[in-house]
């Protein structure tokens, strides 16, 4: 049986220069989780208007997308 990192999967599967197996991609999609001030989400993340703008305001003011779209979703602004 072969294992492939979880991570090794992920990189692979998102981006597009491997074939991987349906069952390894799937994983991957899962796998596309992260966790910010004690919050946690995966895959990709619903923004209404509000949380969109506090999402462009937080990248322009250097933090990163994804850790903006964590905070903003949870805590509004």
């Amino acid at each position: 049986m072969k294992v492939m990192p979880l991570v090794a999967a992920a990189t692979l599967a998102l981006s597009g220069f491997a074939a991987v197996p349906a069952a390894n991609a799937a994983t991957a999609r899962q796998a596309d989780c992260r966790t910010y001030s004690s919050v946690s989400v995966c895959g990709t993340v619903q923004l209404d208007a509000q949380q969109s703008k506090c999402v462009n305001t937080s990248v322009a003011q250097g933090m990163t997308e994804r850790r903006a779209e964590v905070e903003c979703t949870a805590f509004g602004s």
